[in-house]
This record gives structure tokens, C-alpha cells and sequence, in this order.
């Protein structure tokens, strides 16, 4: 018996949206489903009219309960240096286009992680996020040392990752975790209005801003100083800049 495909594309137009498609495992991280979102961004990155993609999860339990434990419970010290799930996330927070976490229910441990690895975040109310991993005798292995503490600051990062504390949708967004929480039936609309208003500018420059926005949180002021001049000086020979100003002015002049 064939099982059905660990991640699901759909495509809307200039957004597409990524379904982890596990739910009888509340979409808990296995080693086929790190492939298939390795796979599925692979081959949305060759689309350059691609504008954002938004990731989901099957089911109304959880975005990503987590990894899975039973694989985890068996990986030694080789496994953690492959970085299985710190590359994927990596390849998510990364990836050309902007990405957007729409998450309902259980985001915890490595589902935690891969929505802080996407550069927005939606929430339904009854999203719970949190890092329990050393209650399990381990770290946030996989990005969520340093992401958490970029996105809450380092004293509430340090909080929630030395208790492995859980915490609701509101107090995420009350420190700066999700950007904005919706009811849970609205949540793919929210996420997917949220992407096509993204779809809505120019790709490259959105891209470019990425590509800037993503350099200036990991290297000092001079190298983000250059990667910042090098994308405007793209989007200023752009035909794209071009034709959008030129708009611009003339809606101005009626």
C-alpha cells in the first residue's frame, strides 16, 4: 500500500502553498518528510515568478508536533553532524521567495523551529509554539538557539528554552513570535492574503530585500552595507522599477 506524500503543493497563481502531510502523526518531522520539503523548495526555486509560498500543516492538531521521536531517540552524534533538520530549515529560511508559517495547533521542538525559519508567521488561536527539547535530554538543535532569540530577544529566548515552556497563540504575538493571530477557520485566507499582498510588488525587488534583510542579521555593518548596495543597484536597472515608478508618477499627475 502506497502512503500518500509527505508534502503537498498547491499552486495559486504567483503563491504556492506547502502542505506537511502527515497528520496521524500531527505532522511530527520524519526523515521522508525532510526530504520531500527539501525536494518540494528545490523545485519551487527554480520558478522565478514564484512571489511567496506559504507552509501548513495537514489536519486541525499541529503545524509540526515536532520531530519524530522515535527516529530522534536512535540518532547519535554522526546523525547531528549531517544536520538533517538544521539544513532543511536552513534551506527554508534561504529560499529566494518569502515564506510564510500558517500555523494551527502544536508547533513545538522542530515545528517550532521551521516556523521561525519562514520570514512571517500566522497563527490560529489555537496555535501553541514552544521548545521542550531539553526536557528530552537535548537542545534546539536545528536553528532555534539563535532564531528565537533574533525574534524575542535573548532573555525571553532563554527563558522558554531553559523551561521548555508552552506557550498559547496571544502571548506569541504578544513577544513578537507570529505576526499576526486569526481565528482558526480563517487561517489559510489570512496567510494566503498575506502572500498575495507580497505578490502584489515587484518579485525581484521583494527577493533582493530578502536576500539584504537575511545577510544584515548574520554579518556586521559592512557586509551588510554592500549586499544593501548591490540589490538596489539591481532593482535600479530593473525594467520592473522602472515601469512600476513611471505608474507611479502618472496615477500622481491625474
Amino acid at each position: 500500500m502506497n502512503e500518500s506524500p509527505r508534502v503537498l503543493v498547491e499552486r495559486d497563481g504567483a503563491v504556492a502553498r506547502l502542505i506537511l502531510n502527515r497528520p496521524e502523526a500531527r505532522n511530527a518531522l520524519d526523515l521522508p518528510m525532510v526530504n520531500a520539503l527539501r525536494a518540494a523548495l528545490d523545485e519551487l526555486a527554480e520558478d522565478g515568478d514564484l512571489a511567496a509560498v506559504v507552509l501548513t500543516g495537514a489536519g486541525d492538531k499541529a503545524f509540526v508536533a515536532g520531530a519524530d521521536i522515535a527516529q530522534l531517540r536512535d540518532r547519535k552524534a554522526p546523525e547531528a553532524f549531517r544536520r538533517i533538520n538544521q539544513a532543511v530549515f536552513r534551506h527554508v529560511e534561504e529560499f529566494p521567495a518569502p515564506t510564510i508559517a500558517a500555523v494551527r495547533g502544536w508547533a513545538l521542538g522542530g515545528g517550532c523551529e521551521l516556523a521561525m525559519a519562514c520570514d512571517l508567521r500566522v497563527a490560529a488561536e489555537s496555535a501553541r509554539f514552544g521548545q521542550p527539547e531539553v526536557g528530552l535530554g537535548i537542545i534546539p538543535g536545528a536553528g532555534g538557539t539563535h532564531r528565537l532569540e533574533r525574534l524575542v530577544g535573548l532573555g525571553k529566548a532563554r527563558e522558554l528554552i531553559f523551561t521548555g515552556a508552552i506557550i498559547d497563540a496571544a502571548e506569541a504575538r504578544q513577544i513578537g513570535l507570529v505576526n499576526e493571530v486569526v481565528a482558526d477557520d480563517r487561517l489559510l485566507e489570512a496567510a494566503t492574503d498575506l502572500a498575495q499582498r507580497i505578490a502584489k510588488n515587484s518579485t525581484t525587488a521583494v527577493r533582493l530585500a530578502k536576500l539584504t534583510i537575511n545577510v544584515s542579521s548574520e554579518s556586521g555593518e559592512r557586509g551588510r552595507d554592500i549586499v544593501e548596495m548591490l540589490s538596489q543597484a539591481i532593482c535600479f536597472e530593473s525594467q520592473d522599477k522602472h515601469d512600476r515608478m513611471t505608474a507611479f508618477l502618472e496615477r500622481k499627475k491625474k
